[in-house]
């Protein structure tokens, strides 16, 4: 009988640090994401698609970072961005300054700054 109650125990308690896992697992998933919002005005359309896009665009994925939107954009109140815009997220703001930050975001930003005015910005999340 004093075996049957062990593995009960046992089970009980690794059934409770299952539990607890997947708890934790929940509440880590339900952290908000940071978005990275982009309205560049290009000077160079040509120098800024094939010069800085396909090397910014590696520097953003190779940082964790996903793109939810990008192009021109259609106006429903207000002006919008003349040129491109989009939106960027990463999973925390600390993620997103480890790439703005990067020695390989900011080589090929400078390259970007030859053909286009910046105008960037973060936004918080809303957690589901």
């Amino acid at each position: 009988m004093a075996m049957k109650t062990s593995y009960a125990v046992i089970f009980m308690l690794v059934g409770a640090a299952i539990g607890a896992a997947a708890v934790q697992g929940i509440h880590a998933q339900t952290k908000p994401p940071v978005y990275f919002i982009f309205d560049n005005q290009l000077t160079n359309p040509e120098g800024y698609k094939k010069e800085y896009l396909p090397e910014a665009v590696a520097t953003i994925k190779a940082h964790g970072g996903r793109i939810l939107a990008a192009g021109k954009p259609t106006g429903y109140a207000g002006d919008p961005p003349k040129d491109t815009a989009g939106i960027l997220v990463w999973d925390s703001v600390e993620q997103l300054e480890g790439w703005f930050n990067s020695p390989e975001y900011r080589k090929i930003r400078a390259v970007g700054e030859q053909y286009a005015k910046y105008r960037n910005f973060a936004v918080p999340g809303i957690a589901q």
